[in-house]
């Protein structure tokens, strides 16, 4: 049984954490003590309804305010599929936390209240949902009961999100209307909305096919630890132990060891205590090379056949993620999976507009949840893919050097 990871996205207030709750508790994926805990908590509400929303606002600062603030993950399972669940906050002010929640996602659900139609926070989302490289959106018009479930107040939402989207590479749009306070078209289809025959939001997530190619990818091992016992049992042990972030190994392949640039071939390929021929994406390793090299944490280990871009000048798309301006010239720690140096920004080559997605330049500021195009120059070589090519080895971090606080989220391009 295959696992998709999604995203809930959109504006404050458009029901992202209700419609969560609705596909819960539809679904039948609610445990009997947690369904009793948010009936108990929704006994305040005037109507008497239990408050949905409440199985994902966790925090009593959300359940207080009624928003979502931080990133919640929740975990279901049907017939047909296992899935992971990120609901993201809608406030401008909590960007960040929607980067680092859809970073890993497969799919975006973008909810759009139909009262207010596309807004500024659906540009913004749906521009980050793109940058991360997520093909599959579902643009949900959520709200329906609010507006006599009229299908010209649909459709006109949808021929807004698709001149938005031409200006985006999202290759699979999905919309559907529905009501998640009512459960319309959510779990089982609508009654209320008749000339809608399309699927409902749970079948969908259940059927579409997703590009599982992780494995496909060219194998990437970040070094997490090099083994040496040095016991009298082991005096010759030495190992490399990290996660496979994308592709396959197997014994008696030729390696490179980057940013070094030394080769050997694979000998052994320990996993759960176990000799293996192969190893797979995200499975923990410890490889064993035939010839003695200066390995240490935080280099890469690729087939030498399929080597990534090795540089010191890197260009990358960027969301500012902290309080203090980021202006040229300054200077950070890159993080690319194990791997740490020195950066500074060396230009930025343009910024740009959530409203309208057209680049401005002559930028040399960005604030909080700016995106922009920056260029890096890094104190030590780094190796990487291009994000469009292979997303777990393209992501990387800008760490603040006094704080060790993370500052940026970072999609490598390629070389500058």
């Amino acid at each position: 049984m295959d696992l998709l990871r999604f995203i809930t996205c959109g504006s404050v207030d458009d029901g992202k954490s209700t419609l969560i709750g609705r596909l819960l508790y539809d679904s039948k994926s609610i445990l009997a003590d947690q369904l009793e805990a948010i009936e108990k908590a929704s006994k305040s509400r005037d109507n008497g309804e239990v408050d949905l929303a409440l199985l994902t606002d966790g925090l009593r600062s959300e359940r207080e305010q009624g928003i979502t603030i931080d990133v919640a993950y929740r975990y279901f399972q049907t017939t047909a599929r296992k899935f992971i669940i990120v609901d993201a906050p809608g406030h401008i002010q909590y960007t960040r936390n929607m980067v680092t929640g859809a970073s890993n996602c497969q799919l975006a659900i973008v909810l759009i209240d139909a009262r207010h139609g596309v807004v500024e926070q659906t540009r913004r989302h749906s521009l980050i949902a793109s940058m991360l490289g997520i093909r599959h959106v579902v643009v949900a018009v959520n709200k329906m009961d609010l507006v006599n479930f009229s299908e010209d107040v649909f459709s006109n939402i949808c021929i807004q999100y698709a001149e938005l989207a031409q200006k985006l590479t999202i290759p699979d749009i999905t919309y559907i209307p529905m009501s998640a306070l009512n459960g319309d078209n959510v779990v089982d289809q609508s009654a209320a909305m008749p000339w809608y025959t399309g699927t409902t939001l749970l079948s969908h997530l259940e059927t579409i096919e997703i590009d599982q190619s992780d494995s496909q990818l060219l194998g990437r091992l970040p070094v997490q630890l090099v083994i040496r016992p040095q016991t009298a049992e082991l005096p010759d042990y030495r190992g490399y132990a990290g996660k496979i972030n994308s592709g396959s190994f197997y014994v008696g392949e030729a390696v490179t060891v980057l940013p070094s640039g030394e080769s050997s071939t694979i000998s052994r390929i320990e996993t759960n205590e176990q000799d293996v021929q192969v190893a797979h994406v995200n499975q923990s390793v410890i490889l064993h090379l035939a010839d003695n090299i200066d390995i240490s944490r935080g280099d890469l280990i690729v087939p030498s056949a399929n080597q990534p871009v090795l540089s010191q000048d890197v260009d990358a798309m960027l969301c500012w993620m902290d309080t203090k301006t980021l202006s040229l010239g300054s200077k950070y720690v890159l993080q690319v999976g194990t791997s740490r140096t020195r950066c500074s920004v060396r230009a930025i080559p343009y910024q740009l507009n959530i409203e309208t997605y057209e680049q401005i330049e002559g930028v040399d500021t960005l604030k909080l949840n700016d995106l922009a195009r920056v260029v890096l120059r890094t104190a030590q070589p780094v190796a990487f893919d291009p994000y469009g090519q292979n997303r777990a080895n393209g992501g990387a971090i800008l760490i603040d050097e006094t704080s060790n606080v993370t500052v940026g989220a970072l999609m490598l391009q390629g070389e500058a």
